[in-house]
């Protein structure tokens, strides 16, 4: 049966000026609880089955780019099971790369990026994935997004935000930033974002921007921030009942909930380490 659409009409931005950091601090505690026992991101999940490996996490999210998340796990895990190092992969030819990773998107363009990456990760980098943004940058098909989360799930990093196209239009309609590019967004949220949240922000916003803050019709009326959220640019929702209340997912129990993923008071998730420029 069709969700039901309901017109609404932007609220005004809660603050005037920049966001205040309890309000960011509020939205990231609420979303933390929420976000437990969704789906996860691909990336993510391919992060905790390969015990964060760099390499695998590179290649992942390399894949990702404009593509679904069953599509990127299923042909990350495809392409694993034939190659799963810098050596190996590299030793593939690009047309084997091109049929292992069919379907992504630009998986033409991304199987000759991926063998270059593996040659010079080989002939530059000793066969290791760089832990610094400045070197991951110049590898073959590597952006700020591929480069931040690489820091962030292989190494650890609290330093670093990354933002693709569901943290640009959430952190949007949430007013935390006024941005065209998930670039400027990036740079913005390192100012308004406390910091122990930096890491966690990629994870809690794609998660909720696939479930819940979906691009076209949000489902305003099953989100657990609703009341902490402008919704600066949103002029239709779905209607939906929400199976989400006060934070915590229906059908968890309040110690599932309490479980969630959230950074120790007074710091980030890990112990920020320094990793070249953002």
């Amino acid at each position: 049966m069709p969700e039901a659409k309901e017109r609404l009409q932007p609220r005004a931005p809660i603050l005037s000026g920049p966001p205040g950091r309890r309000r960011v601090d509020a939205v990231m505690r609420r979303l933390g609880r929420a976000v437990t026992g969704l789906e996860e991101p691909a990336v993510e999940k391919i992060a905790q089955d390969q015990k964060e490996d760099a390499f695998q996490v590179l290649i992942a999210t390399m894949l990702s780019a404009q593509t679904r998340d069953a599509v990127t796990h299923a042909a990350s895990t495809r392409l694993f099971k034939v190659a799963r190092t810098p050596r190996t992969l590299g030793r593939l030819p690009v047309k084997e790369i091109e049929r292992l990773i069919y379907p992504v998107s630009f998986y033409r363009n991304k199987a000759v990026h991926v063998k270059a990456a593996c040659e010079q990760l080989l002939s530059r980098f000793g066969g290791r994935v760089p832990d610094s943004m400045d070197a991951l940058l110049t590898l073959p098909g590597v952006g700020r997004k591929t480069a931040n989360l690489v820091l962030i799930l292989a190494h650890k990093s609290g330093d670093n935000i990354c933002v693709d196209t569901h943290v640009h239009r959430i952190s949007n309609r949430l007013g935390w930033v006024a941005t065209r590019t998930p670039e400027e967004t990036e740079h913005r949220l390192y100012e308004v974002v406390p910091r122990r949240w930096w890491p966690l922000v990629n994870l809690y916003l794609v998660t909720w921007g696939q479930n819940v803050c979906k691009p076209v019709y949000p489902r305003c009326g099953s989100c657990a921030i609703v009341d902490l959220c402008p919704r600066i640019g949103v002029t239709r929702s779905s209607a939906w009942k929400p199976p989400f209340h006060s934070g915590v997912a229906s059908g968890l129990s309040r110690k599932a909930a309490a479980g969630a993923r959230l950074p120790p008071e007074g710091g980030s998730h890990q112990n920020p380490q320094t990793r070249g420029t953002r």
